[in-house]
């Protein structure tokens, strides 16, 4: 038997509910407010704050007045929309929507707010859920009828209205679509208003969601709600290969998580020199090729002498900052094999005062203690092995001596009854 719970298994498969960040049991869904103001009363006299925020399919969301209702997170709502109602969730309320609101710039006391209606009776919420079910199928249509009429766009989701009354349908498309006839075979199809949204392909992978190049869910479906723009320039300050094959994402533009470090590095580059600036010394100017942030390392090349442009010098960031001191000064050093010996020196040097008394600095120090326990234990039954053998040898050397000397004493015995009965 299915269920919509995230913690039983569906057909002795693996559990959850697979909608993808659309989930309205347990807390799962994507756009869930975490309301950290909620243990915190209200100070005396202060009433509560009269607006809530209620989610919809997907990635979106609004705000609401209450209208004098008492309302919790979780219910589910009827509010107020252009034309008709709709059904929708309530995610917040109380002080941490008036952050949300001054966040987001929306004046409450003088912008035109919609309504909460009612708290959703079943009637409503049993039309909302037949509506959502029927989706799927007005999505494939659509798609026919795209086809049909030979237009440069892509149906990727469609949501109905809670009262049934308008479809909006969300397509992505490259440029702009003339689908005024698109839009008059639909509205005949369905005998509703129809509403055409055109989203970006970042969103589209958000609202069909998908496994990343990491092996997780992607981003933009299970925890992002907002949508930054991402340059190539991210890539080169994170000194990445620019190649779009594993830079893009599903959606076919530059990954999202290029974003995530970009500051960190923006902030280490900060103390490293410019990579068009050349190193002056006696032998010759020299060239950046690459660095390396974490350790603060450089690689510098002559430039000048073609015997020595393909040898790396690796010199330290103190090094290459005291080398641009000397050469603002008029002055130039000698050479860089001098720095990058002294590196080299520092790197061989070996760490004085330090004793591995416990024996830490081996990873794999407990898998050596287990081999030398097995060479031992095999060097013992070795050991013993060999005593069993020669043991056994000494014994079967006692037998047969024993049996010779036997042997010897009967024929002694035989020669001298002989002798008597011949006397």
């Amino acid at each position: 038997m299915k269920t919509d719970t995230c913690n039983i298994a569906i057909q002795d498969k693996s559990p959850g509910c697979r909608k993808t960040g659309t989930c309205d049991i347990n807390g799962c869904h994507k756009l869930t407010v975490f309301d950290w103001l909620a243990d915190i009363p209200l100070p005396a006299g202060e009433e509560p704050f009269p607006f809530v925020e209620v989610r919809f399919k997907n990635s979106r969301k609004n705000f609401y007045a209450t209208n004098g209702l008492e309302l919790y997170t979780g219910d589910t709502v009827a509010v107020e929309a252009k034309s008709g109602h709709d059904i929708g969730v309530v995610s917040a309320t109380g002080e941490i929507v008036r952050l949300q609101m001054k966040k987001k710039l929306i004046d409450y006391e003088n912008d035109l707010i919609y309504k909460v209606y009612r708290k959703a009776t079943q009637r409503d919420i049993d039309k909302w859920q037949q509506l959502r079910l029927r989706e799927e199928e007005v999505k494939h249509k659509a798609r026919k009828y795209v086809i049909i009429h030979g237009l440069q766009m892509k149906i990727s989701d469609v949501e109905y209205q809670g009262d049934g009354t308008k479809v909006t349908f969300y397509y992505t498309a490259d440029g702009r679509v003339d689908f005024r006839s698109l839009i008059k075979d639909l509205a005949r199809e369905f005998s509703t208003r129809i509403e055409m949204r055109q989203i970006g392909f970042r969103q589209e992978a958000a609202r069909l969601g998908g496994i990343g190049s990491c092996g997780r869910e992607l981003c933009c479906a299970s925890w992002m709600s907002d949508f930054r723009s991402v340059s190539t320039s991210a890539a080169k300050y994170q000194q990445l290969s620019l190649n779009p094959q594993k830079l893009a994402g599903q959606c076919g533009k530059l990954k999202c998580c290029l974003n995530f470090e970009l500051d960190a590095y923006v902030e280490a580059l900060s103390d490293f020199p410019a990579h068009n600036l050349h190193l002056q010394t006696v032998k010759g100017n020299a060239k950046w090729i690459k660095s390396d942030i974490f350790k603060g390392h450089l690689w510098y090349a002559y430039i000048d002498q073609e015997e020595n442009g393909n040898t790396w010098h690796k010199l330290t960031l103190e090094q290459v900052n005291e080398i641009i001191e000397y050469n603002n000064q008029g002055q130039k050093p000698a050479s860089l094999e001098e720095y990058a010996a002294e590196l080299t020196l520092l790197e061989t040097k070996p760490v004085e005062n330090f004793e591995n008394v416990v024996g830490q600095d081996n990873i794999n120090r407990f898998d050596e203690v287990k081999r030398k326990k097995r060479k031992k234990k095999r060097r013992k039954s070795k050991g013993n092995k060999q005593k069993n053998v020669q043991n056994q040898n000494n014994q079967n050397n006692k037998q047969n001596k024993n049996n010779q000397n036997k042997r010897l004493k009967n024929k002694h015995r035989k020669s001298r009854g002989n002798n008597q009965h011949e006397k």
